[in-house]
């Protein structure tokens, strides 16, 4: 009699996944908000500026925050990767100060 060879069906394909709202992350809503909301204030209200210049200021403020934030990708290469060895050295106290230079065999000149 053959074995029957099992595989595992894919049920809910999005776990594991970042979560999303649409095509946007959904990390990404809350400050998308308050910087749309800021940018709004300054350029709309404050600066009385036209609706294209204030809608490529969102736009912006979203693309560079998108950008600094991104968690795997553009901003992460930067980060470095510690090195991690194992090695071995000699504790030294800080509580109680020995001599550096203390040895185990001390020659003495006579």
């Amino acid at each position: 009699m053959a074995k029957q060879r099992r595989e595992f069906r894919t049920v809910n394909r999005v776990l594991g996944e970042q979560p999303r709202i649409g095509p946007f992350p959904a990390d990404q809503v809350f400050p998308w908000t308050m910087i749309g909301l800021i940018i709004y204030l300054f350029c709309k209200l404050i600066f009385q500026a036209s609706w294209l210049v204030t809608g490529l200021m969102i736009a912006w403020g979203w693309a560079t925050w998108w950008t600094l934030t991104s968690n795997k990708t553009w901003l992460a290469k930067f980060v470095g990767i510690p090195r991690v060895t194992r090695g071995y050295k000699r504790f030294y106290s800080l509580a109680k100060p020995q001599s550096i230079h203390k040895t185990k065999h001390k020659k003495r000149y006579h």
